[in-house]
């Protein structure tokens, strides 16, 4: 027996404007409103209404299929505003109650590293967020780009979560698989669900790829891979950013053909199914227990937090941040506040990112910007203009007490 645990990141960020040194003072518009919209909607129409209308398909065709989701909630605000079609379609499958949607910060932020009160503030906000639009309460979190550890772990736990998520890491699972529930180390309740990162990688990053030595990927041999687990695992975690349908993966890459026969060539085994990350903690007892100390996450080859920190500018431009973020909240300003956590969004930092930049890899994917410097240089500009909203504010509270 080998269940299918289908989990999918959604998540768009609010991108920067072009904010230059002339604008500091003298304008508050930081967000390419324009430029949003547009990658909205097309992602919209190349990806989620088309995946969400298979998937509906799917759930309604197949009764063991199952599947679950983050959205982020800066993701949820863009569908509101340039997309509302593909909000009310993820409603739909959720509606179906054999969609799970999880917890997560926000802001799909790196609060937690920077700030466990900002980090405890987004994860509420997000849950609260989700109570409204889907009218369910998650039970599992997954952190921003699957970034986890051990305190991590326990942190969600404390919080009430049944489950958290993480990558596969080769050097923590040894000769471990995968393919089995594990409880992380320092924990008590709380069980982990860790990446099958070839299978998912297969999908995600190699499927129409023609000098991979396993192309073309037929469902019948993936159905063969997923299978040769029986005996040896009990669940394949299959974790992936959404957009790996119609816009990492293109259409004519037959990417939904392959996502329409999958199930169903599953299920021809009567001992296989599919699983929430919920269901699986629960059907499943904790095999183990995994010890990660250092923060991993499921970017790059590295699996660690380089691509967001790994530069002096990524570094200085979020310590920045979070300098400003007691004054922000004692300023008592709705707006100022709301402007400062869309620059909490872990893409800003991810655009600076200088690793192999030349070489044209995921780094500039819906990157709108020339350069990491130039990245930089405008997040800076609007971290000054934020300095300059604080004084005015103080000088606002001076004048009023006087």
């Amino acid at each position: 027996m080998v269940d299918i645990c289908f989990y999918f990141q959604v998540h768009q960020p609010f991108r920067m404007r072009k904010y230059s040194i002339f604008d500091i003072g003298h304008n508050r518009d930081y967000f390419d409103e324009e430029k949003n919209g547009e990658i909205m909607r097309k992602v919209a129409h190349k990806c989620y209404l088309p995946t969400n209308k298979l998937m509906l398909k799917l759930l309604n065709k197949h009764k063991e299929f199952k599947i679950s989701y983050s959205i982020s909630g800066v993701a949820i605000e863009q569908f509101e505003k340039y997309a509302p079609q593909v909000l009310e379609s993820f409603k739909d499958l959720v509606a179906t109650g054999r969609v799970e949607i999880l917890s997560e910060t926000y802001h799909h932020s790196l609060a937690y590293l920077y700030s466990k009160d900002e980090f405890v503030e987004q994860v509420k906000k997000h849950k609260k967020k989700i109570k409204e639009v889907f009218g369910v309460v998650p039970t599992v979190f997954r952190n921003t780009e699957l970034v986890y550890n051990n305190e991590i772990a326990k942190f969600a736990e404390d919080m009430g979560y049944e489950a958290i998520l993480s990558e596969g890491l080769d050097h923590v699972l040894g000769w471990r698989s995968p393919n089995f529930v594990y409880r992380p180390h320092t924990t008590n309740k709380i069980k982990l669900l860790m990446k099958n990162y070839k299978l998912s990688d297969d999908i995600a990053f190699r499927f129409s790829n023609q000098g991979w030595a396993e192309w073309p990927l037929t469902v019948d041999k993936f159905s063969k891979w997923v299978n040769s687990v029986n005996g040896s695992g009990e669940i394949i975690n299959l974790f992936m950013d959404y957009e790996t349908f119609g816009e990492h993966q293109w259409e004519d890459t037959g990417i939904f053909n392959f996502l329409d026969h999958l199930p169903g060539e599953h299920l021809k085994n009567p001992d296989n199914g599919f699983v929430t990350p919920s269901e699986a903690v629960k059907k499943f007892p904790a095999r183990d227990v995994i010890d990660i100390h250092n923060l991993s996450s499921w970017a790059d080859i590295e699996r660690d937090l380089s691509a967001w920190l790994g530069n002096k500018i990524q570094q200085t431009a979020i310590k920045e941040l979070y300098m400003l973020e007691g004054q922000i909240k004692a300023a008592n300003d709705a707006k100022l506040l709301e402007d400062w956590r869309k620059l909490n969004t872990s893409d800003h930092f991810y655009y600076m990112c200088t690793k192999w930049f030349a070489d044209g890899d995921v780094h500039k994917y819906f990157n709108p910007y020339d350069s990491p410097y130039d990245s930089y240089i405008i997040f800076n500009n609007i971290l000054n203009d934020f300095i300059i909203r604080l004084k005015e504010k103080e000088l606002k509270i001076k004048i009023k007490e006087n």
